[in-house]
């Protein structure tokens, strides 16, 4: 029986912060911990190019600045955010695997 091979230190840091973005969604998880998380993504970043890493900075920083507030603003819309991590990561995949 075959295993599968074992995956880049890269794809886990992607897998780990895909699922803290839907618990994050979900209301499960706080902003701070999904930002440290993702800041703490170091294989993940260190595999991108630097342009995703400015781009996921900013929108971490808007993440956080967002949470500030107790309700939606236009300017830091979680929702909105949570949407362009979710492009973030897709695009991070798809640079990872190539595709």
């Amino acid at each position: 029986m075959k295993t599968a091979p074992p995956i880049s230190p890269a794809l886990h840091d992607w897998q780990q912060l895909e699922q803290a973005l839907q618990r994050l969604q979900a209301g499960d998880l706080p902003v701070h911990a999904f930002t440290d998380q993702a800041r703490a993504s170091s294989a993940l970043r260190a595999a991108l190019p630097a342009r995703f890493d400015t781009v996921l900075q900013h929108l971490l920083d808007r993440l956080e600045a967002g949470a500030l507030f107790t309700e939606e603003s236009c300017s830091f819309s979680q929702r909105d955010l949570a949407d362009n991590l979710q492009l973030w990561l897709d695009k991070a995949r798809n640079q990872l695997t190539g595709a």
